[in-house]
């Protein structure tokens, strides 16, 4: 029964030793054919994840429950959008190496196991997997200096994320006896309270997870390595990392330390005004495009915490539906990104937007329902998402998040707008290179998702739903 729950998991890893096999061989070039099975291999562990049946693993280090497969599911979207968007990027640039799809995979099975996760040790696993994978794909374009230097500072503040979430989890084990989660509630479960060791130890653990996600004040790599790195590995960083981050940190706190949510949500509301007003604020001067993006993605980081901060179902829910929500507006932006090139090179600034309106009317209104999106403006998509977590904080009677957050809204459609304003009312400085199929395809269905999310709602909340309650209850 162990292998079967497991069995999107083992797929997913057994494919990666299959197409690695393929990639080494002599004297081809394999790469479009591995992406090509990457993304195959992927869309059968979607189907093995939707399939999946709730329970237990492995001596209850892996669990299987609605919350783990709707997450799993918005990781597997990420990483196959990234990899579409990588395809033609990575030919044109010089970069295309049967290597990157492997490392995508790869990345995508640390995130699976993570969201599996059931124990300190398993989460552990899952996430330096993926951190390693991350590392590596952040320096892909090894001759570009810039590249090289995201995946250096990714690295070495990595690394110290990593020995922080150890030295967390060694002083949970310590004083509650276990590390698995279930052993770990209901040690805290005790009428004499926690221990000021697991006190610290999970302060220790959030604050490492509170990096993965580029929260306030963790958040120092973030712009550098956007930037620095190859702009699909950007849109890969953005995504269904971020995704899987914030999901595990939601079933860290609401799962076995349920019963420390006193202690915990102070930090977490710190961390969510914090990443707010930083990420709207430090946005406003930003002139590359995807140096904004960190910061945009930031604040979004904020908007999400804000549900957990709350710690009612209500308030998960609307963390759930915020993630939905952001994964296919951040892949819409990037797959306007990846299309940004001119005489062959890829462009990165705002004003290399200008006159858009004119020279690529379907990039720019694509780019302009994103914008309006994430800016929160109704019907979009956006607007719902915030909608869900600032109704959720002002029910739970967190009225300065709340008021924190519609305020940063504001601020934040400052520079969302003015990218709509540049693409329509500015001089044109020429038009882009044709896109590629794929992209366009991309740019398609997340500006209708976007548009039509509130007419056709029921599904996702529905799914969203069934996750919040096997997650609380």
């Amino acid at each position: 029964m162990n292998w079967i729950l497991a069995l999107p998991e083992l797929v997913l890893a057994l494919s990666v030793l299959a197409l690695l096999v393929i990639g080494v061989l002599p004297k081809r070039d394999t790469s479009f054919a591995i992406t090509m099975g990457a993304m195959g291999a992927l869309l059968v562990t979607t189907v093995l994840v939707l399939g999946q049946a709730n329970g237990n693993a492995f001596g209850g280090q892996y669990v299987s429950d609605a919350f783990s497969r709707f997450t799993k599911v918005l990781v597997l979207l990420g990483a196959a959008a990234g990899l579409l968007l990588a395809l033609d990027w990575n030919a044109k640039e010089g970069i295309a190496r049967f290597e990157f799809p492997l490392l995508v995979m790869t990345a995508t099975l640390g995130m699976l196991v993570m969201l599996a996760a059931n124990d300190l040790m398993t989460l552990y696993l899952g996430l330096e997997l993926l951190s390693l994978s991350l590392y590596v794909v952040a320096a892909f374009d090894r001759d570009n200096a810039r590249s090289a230097e995201a995946g250096l500072k990714y690295f070495v503040l990595g690394a110290l994320a990593s020995g922080m979430l150890l030295y967390g989890s060694s002083l949970i084990y310590g004083f509650s006896g276990s590390t698995n989660f279930d052993r770990i509630a209901e040690a805290l479960a005790d009428p004499a309270g926690p221990s000021a060791g697991v006190v610290v130890g999970l302060v220790f653990v959030i604050a490492a997870l509170c990096f993965k996600i580029s929260a306030v004040p963790f958040h120092m790599w973030t712009p550098d390595v956007y930037e620095g790195a190859p702009t699909p590995v950007t849109a890969f960083f953005a995504s269904a990392p971020k995704v899987a981050a914030v999901a595990l940190l939601t079933r860290v706190a609401a799962g076995p330390f349920a019963d420390l949510a006193a202690q915990w949500g102070q930090v977490i509301v710190v961390a969510s005004i914090a990443s707010m007003v930083l990420g709207s604020l430090a946005a406003i001067g930003q002139r590359n495009i995807k140096r904004l993006m960190a910061y945009s993605s930031i604040g979004h980081v904020g908007y999400a915490l804000m549900g957990l901060a709350v710690g009612s179902e209500t308030g998960v829910r609307g963390l759930l539906l915020y993630l939905a929500i952001y994964l296919v507006m951040n892949i819409g932006v990037f797959a306007v990104l990846v299309s940004m090139r001119r005489g062959g090179r890829s462009v990165e600034g705002v004003d290399d937007l200008a006159g858009l309106g004119r020279t690529d009317p379907g990039m720019a209104l694509a780019m302009a329902i994103f914008m309006f999106s994430m800016a929160g403006i109704p019907p979009l998509a956006g607007f719902f998402g915030k909608l869900y977590v600032f109704l959720a904080a002002v029910q739970g009677g967190f009225w300065t998040l709340a008021v924190v957050g519609v305020l940063t809204s504001v601020v934040s459609a400052y520079y969302y707008l003015r990218i709509v304003k540049v693409m329509y009312f500015d001089a044109s400085q020429g038009s882009m290179d044709a896109r590629p199929a794929g992209v366009s395809v991309l740019l398609a269905a997340s500006g209708l998702l976007n548009v039509l999310f509130f007419v056709f709602p029921a599904p996702v909340l529905a799914a969203v739903q069934s996750a919040v309650a096997a997650l609380v209850g």
